[in-house]
C-alpha cells in the first residue's frame, strides 16, 4: 500500500509519520511480476530516463 502526503516548505513531520517512516524502513522489499528486481542494466537505463527528465523539469 502507498500512502502519500503533501508537505509544505518548512512543514515538519509528525512523530507518527516519522513512526511510520522507521517502520517501513524495516520491512523487506517484495518483488512481483509488476514490479520486477532490477537488472544492472534495467536500472542503468532508469537512472538515465529520470536523469534526462530532471535535466528539463520547471524549477520554482
Amino acid at each position: 500500500m502507498t500512502r502519500t502526503a503533501t508537505l509544505y516548505k518548512g512543514q515538519k513531520l509528525t512523530d507518527e509519520q516519522i513512526q511510520m517512516i522507521e517502520n517501513a524502513k524495516k520491512k523487506p522489499i517484495v518483488y512481483d511480476e509488476d514490479s520486477p528486481e532490477l537488472t544492472l542494466a534495467m536500472e542503468k537505463a532508469f537512472r538515465l530516463a529520470a536523469k534526462n527528465r530532471n535535466r528539463y523539469r520547471d524549477i520554482s
